[in-house]
Order: structure tokens, then C-alpha cells, then sequence
């Protein structure tokens, strides 16, 4: 089995690629029926795509094609069209957060991107699209009850990044109906976090004034934050696992993808040795991070207060009963790694480092 991974480094696409590795070192699959009736699916080469590539002598980009092209590009298309001849599955991971400052660069990655990578997978002759969707393209929702994957897929208007994964869902949705003979799933996680992203997560959300005690570096005598902003969170190994069990399975349809308990105030509070919390009321906070980010404080646009308020807090039984899938790490473990390693800046090899220059 050839799986192409697209969007290969940084936070997600590292962990899949670890994933993968571990796959076709143990020759570790989850039992399928294949076209020969066989139970023994084959163990995973992989082609890996991203915008440049990195070190390729240290795990996990060692043993892996790599092909370096810009997939919102028509140029990119045509070329990841002739990298994925011969593959069996693409996870289509590559998306755009920054800079949000500039949207229109966004939307080229994230909403003709994705459309090129189906285009590109039709025309190559791909058997199964797994792509990486998010609990921010739901339509918004109380944090009760919890939503399964039925829940309207509309998005929060004010966010640019659930607009365009709204976007995105109706692309799969038109392309699942015009290739019935391709599988498509699409998995909507939580946020994810591993304490080697503090980098690209530091770079994406924060920015160079916001100083540590607000990571968790010192104890916090206030905590101020909206009782509404409760939120689901996994580790990236975790959603890495469910990528596999999609492709081995050959898996249909959505999935979403969170671990246990959910992220409360109180919980938040708890990791960063807040002493008290402040139940700040929500257009408060969205006008402080709207003026902090004009001012170029720090790198969060109000959208993301608006998804944080308004997403679903998701019911993850299909995930659990139709892929077996079970997370190692509790949603805790993975926000206090993420919180180490925004305090250290830690990254991986193909990931750009904490506060980088060109993103300012």
C-alpha cells in the first residue's frame, strides 16, 4: 500500500508520518478484507508533500518520496497529478492559518488547495481520500448536549479559518457524489496538541511580546476567560492513529476526533496555577484580542474567540465503534505537553521555529 501525505510536516503531518513508519516497521495493520480476500493488508510505503523539504536524513522524514510543490497553485496540481501515480490512499493534511492578515493567501491554500489535491487524486487514480476537517467547520452549537457528526457543517462566518473549512466539507461533499468509486472519509478533530508544536503553535497563535507567564511559566493570580469556552482537545499521536485506522479500514464518511475530559475554565485554570478566575464576558475578550491583534501584539484574530465560543462539543462514539480507535493520552497530558513546549519553543525539524521573522 503507497499513502501519499500531503501537507508532511509540522504538528500533524509529523505525527501521520511516525504513524506510518511504525505501520510498516511492524508490519502493524488493522485487519481489512482486500481485493484477494486477504486479513493482511500491506504495510505502508509513503510519498509525502510539502512546501520544502526538510531534513530528510532524521526521523520521521527519512525512507519517504518527497516531492516539494505549492498545491494552490495550477503548477502544483499538475505535478502533485504525477506524484501520486501509483498511490493507494492520500491523507490531505496541508492547510493555511497564517497570515491571517491576508486572506485571500489563505483561501488559496486551504480551499483551492484542497480542490486541487481532489482534482489531482481523480486524475491519478487514487482509491481513497482521507482529509483533515476540524470541530470549526460545524455550524455553532451550546456545549450541550454533545453533536455527532450529523451536525450541520456551516461554520462561524466570523472565522476565517471556519469559513474555509466549510468550504472545504462542500468539496468533499461534491466529490464524493461525482467518485462514488473512491472512498472519501474526512476526520474533525479537536484541537491538537504535542509538545514538539510549541513552535508552530507559538508562531501561528502568539507572537513575540506575549511573554511566558501567560504559558504557565509563573503561577497566574487571575484567570479571565468566558465560562463558555469549553473545548475538546487530543494529542497528535492520538489523531494520527485514527488517520491509519481510516486508510487501513478503508474507512467512509466523517469522524470526529477528541479525547477525554473535556478543556473547562477550571481545568485551564488548574494547568496554569491560576488562583482565581474571572468569568470575562465573551465581546470583552473578542474586543481585546481584536485591538491586541491590530496592534500587532499577538497573532490571534477575534474569529478564533468567535469558533471558541461557538463550537460544538463533539460525540466521538462512531469514531470509537467503527475504528476501534481509543486515545493514549488524556486531552489534559496534551495541553499541558503543548504548554511545555510553547514555555521551551520546541519544534520539529520541518516545522518553522517559534516567532519567526517572515511571519511577522
Amino acid at each position: 500500500m503507497r499513502i501519499a501525505v500531503i501537507g508532511a510536516t509540522g504538528n500533524v503531518g509529523t505525527a501521520v508520518l511516525a504513524r506510518l513508519h511504525r505501520a510498516a516497521g511492524e508490519r502493524e495493520g488493522i485487519p481489512r478484507t482486500g481485493d484477494d480476500g486477504s486479513k493482511d493488508p500491506a504495510a505502508p510505503s509513503i510519498t509525502a508533500v510539502a512546501r520544502t523539504v526538510p531534513d530528510t536524513d532524521r526521523a520521521p522524514y527519512a525512507g519517504v518520496d518527497w516531492h516539494a510543490l505549492d498545491i494552490g497553485t495550477d503548477e502544483g496540481r499538475d505535478a502533485l497529478t504525477a506524484a501520486l501515480a501509483g498511490v493507494d490512499a492520500v491523507v490531505h493534511l496541508a492547510w493555511a492559518i497564517q497570515p491571517n492578515r491576508d486572506e485571500d493567501a489563505m483561501h488559496r491554500t486551504n480551499v483551492t488547495g484542497t480542490a486541487n489535491v481532489l482534482a489531482a487524486a481523480a486524475a491519478a487514480g487514487v482509491r481513497q481520500v482521507v482529509c483533515a476537517s476540524s470541530v470549526g467547520a460545524y455550524s455553532p452549537s451550546d456545549k450541550a448536549p454533545r453533536r455527532d457528526e450529523s451536525w450541520p457543517t456551516g461554520g462561524i462566518q466570523s472565522s476565517h479559518y471556519s469559513r474555509h473549512k466549510a468550504e472545504q466539507e462542500r468539496l468533499l461533499d461534491v466529490f464524493e457524489r461525482e467518485h462514488p468509486e473512491i472512498a472519501v472519509a474526512r476526520l474533525r478533530p479537536g484541537l491538537i496538541f504535542q509538545s514538539r508544536a510549541g513552535s508552530e503553535i507559538g508562531r501561528y497563535f502568539l507572537g513575540p511580546l506575549v511573554p511566558k507567564i501567560v504559558l504557565g511559566g509563573l503561577p497566574l493570580p487571575l484567570l479571565p476567560v468566558p465560562g463558555s469556552f469549553v473545548f475538546q482537545a487530543v494529542h497528535a499521536d492520538d489523531v494520527a492513529d485514527a488517520y491509519w485506522r481510516v486508510v487501513a479500514r478503508r474507512a467512509t464518511g466523517a469522524f470526529n476526533i477528541a479525547a477525554e475530559p473535556d478543556i473547562t475554565p477550571e481545568r485551564v485554570a488548574d494547568l496554569l496555577g491560576a488562583r482565581r478566575i474571572v468569568g470575562l464576558p465573551v465581546r470583552v475578550l473578542r474586543a481585546l484580542v481584536g485591538a491586541s491583534w491590530a496592534l500587532g501584539v499577538q497573532r490571534t484574530d477575534p474569529g478564533w474567540i468567535d469558533m471558541a465560543a461557538g463550537c460544538p462539543v463533539m460525540d466521538t462514539t462512531r469514531a470509537r465503534t467503527e475504528l476501534g480507535w481509543e486515545p493514549r493520552h488524556s486531552s489534559r497530558d496534551a495541553l499541558a505537553e503543548i504548554l511545555a513546549g510553547l514555555r521551551r519553543g520546541a519544534g520539529h525539524d520541518g516545522s518553522p521555529k517559534l516567532y519567526s521573522r517572515s511571519d511577522s
